[in-house]
């Protein structure tokens, strides 16, 4: 058995927990947040037998998917009389960060 710990977008986690729900494989959300923008991610838990990993890993690759965005970078403290002009960088985000971990024991109560 193995735990899959995906960390994916916000604006993916609903299409993607239901992707895997329509596979009969069950999920855990939890919400959280980190990374370079502390944006809102969220966690998937899905713990599956071994020869249901790369169907689940398929899903979350599916339905997760990276996206451009645009962050104005805070300027920098300047000298008086100094003027600095922020202009818009672009930015990759999104896609999802997987951990596949061996379970030693399971159980469900």
């Amino acid at each position: 058995m193995k735990l899959i710990i995906a960390v994916v977008q916000g604006e993916d986690a609903q299409r993607t927990v239901v992707a895997l729900t329509d596979k009969g494989i069950s999920s855990t959300r939890v919400s959280s947040s980190g990374g370079f923008l502390q944006q809102g991610n969220v966690t998937l838990l899905v713990g599956v037998d071994d020869g249901k990993v790369q169907e689940a890993l398929k899903v979350i690759h599916d339905n997760c998917r990276e996206r451009s965005r645009y962050l104005t970078p805070v300027p920098p403290l300047a000298d008086p009389g100094e003027f600095f002009m922020a202009y818009p960088v672009e930015i990759q985000v999104g896609g999802a960060t997987v951990f596949v971990v061996s379970v030693d024991s399971f159980e469900k109560i």
